[in-house]
């Protein structure tokens, strides 16, 4: 039986103490929501439907499926219904997820699968449904749970250091553009036209740098609105963007060795959480390779899979896939011939993720002076203008 999609309403809804509350939930219908609200201690006084194209569900986050995952680990393993289990993990996930879980309880009692109410309730990955669909066949999907939250807390380890290589040279860079744009503008303007009426000869250079700065002082609204101009073209075409800085990045010194090491963690942690779960190993090459951006890498392991699906052999293919360090790839070939590959899937993960610690803090040392000398660049350029014409009429006094 087809459910209705879940849609957004505005809502005003009465307090048990008194006074009113008005916010936004998601819900399939406006009974669904004053259930919801019921739950809450609300009572639903009145609902706006919001159209469709502003109807996003918040998304599913890593730490949402870490929540779940271990919730419903811990409690199928010890016997408790899927339906209650999922009564409890509602409880867990952050506050906008739960009509998403409850719509999976209300699935799942109704008799549907526990891969088709995911997909059903919306925000899951083909990787999560696969392994959740796979241990549905073979009955162990309290293991699966239990795999999916490790991936789960492995994928928040990586983006946890993504964010701080990115976080440390925007913090720098923001500090840099901030303080050259008061000195830009403020000071140098200032100091120059002192020096001017002092007699001081003043280079061309300093009088280019005192121009540009009164012209942004005086047009400061129209370099605003260049500005956001400047943001929304490069929010139209960050499809284009991204992939030119994609490219840009992977051609970098270091930079290119953090970004594999990321996709070759990424891959192998999909691949234990397939694996694990007893999807074969086509079909999990298959799903993993999608779960990768690195087109080198995505590429060498679409043939790889190509070639295993048509009869080859998977130590004589993995050879071919050169995006892997020669290390990796010798203890796959080791792995398939003793018939563990499984834990070697996740050794590597493992393995990946302690290579991604040490390329990261490798590349932090190497952007630490690369930071100085931008800085330097930045705000040096500015404060020799007012330096040059100060010791040029120092040297004349002297003289």
């Amino acid at each position: 039986m087809s459910r209705a999609a879940p849609r957004s309403f505005v809502f005003l809804a009465a307090k048990p103490g008194g006074g009113r509350s008005l916010g936004v939930k998601h819900a399939r219908s406006e009974r669904a929501l004053a259930e919801i609200l019921r739950r809450e201690r609300l009572v639903l006084l009145r609902t706006w439907k919001l159209p469709g194209w502003i109807s996003t569900e918040a998304p599913l986050k890593n730490k949402d499926m870490l929540a779940l995952n271990e919730q419903l680990a811990q409690l199928l393993a010890r016997g408790v219904p899927l339906v209650e289990a999922l009564e409890v993990a509602e409880s867990v996930v952050r506050p906008q997820q739960r009509p998403r879980v409850e719509r999976m309880r209300e699935a799942v009692a109704a008799g549907s699968s526990f891969a088709d109410a995911c997909r059903a309730a919306g925000g899951f990955d083909v990787v999560t449904i696969a392994v959740y669909r796979a241990a549905e066949r073979t009955g162990d999907l309290a293991g699966a749970a239990s795999q999916l939250a490790a991936t789960a807390r492995r994928q928040i380890r990586i983006a946890g250091k993504a964010l701080t290589l990115l976080l440390y040279p925007l913090i720098v860079l923001s500090i840099g553009i901030i303080a050259g744009t008061f000195l830009l503008t403020t000071i140098v303007p200032t100091i120059g036209a002192s020096l001017a009426d002092a007699g001081a000869k003043i280079p061309v250079y300093t009088q280019v740098v005192m121009a540009v700065g009164l012209f942004l002082r005086s047009n400061w609204l129209f370099v605003l609105f260049g500005v956001a101009l400047l943001g929304i073209l490069a929010m139209l075409g960050r499809a284009t963007l991204v992939r030119l800085l994609g490219r840009l990045a992977r051609s970098t010194p270091i930079l290119k060795d953090v970004i594999l090491t990321s996709e070759s963690a990424r891959f192998f942690t999909v691949m234990a959480a397939l694996s694990r779960s007893g999807v074969p190993l086509a079909d999990a090459l298959g799903v993993a390779t999608n779960a990768i951006n690195h087109p080198t890498l995505r590429k060498q392991l679409e043939r790889l899979r190509v070639r295993l699906v048509e009869g080859g052999v998977l130590p004589r293919l993995v050879d071919g896939v050169e995006a892997l360090p020669v290390a990796t790839r010798r203890l796959l070939i080791a792995a398939d011939r003793s018939g563990d590959i499984d834990s070697a899937f996740e050794t590597l993960a493992d393995d990946m993720s302690d290579r991604l610690e040490i390329v990261t803090q490798r590349l932090m040392a190497a952007l630490e002076p690369l930071l100085i000398v931008l800085l330097f660049v930045m705000i040096g350029s500015l404060v020799l203008s007012i330096m040059i014409p100060m010791i040029t009429m120092s040297t004349q006094v002297m003289g």
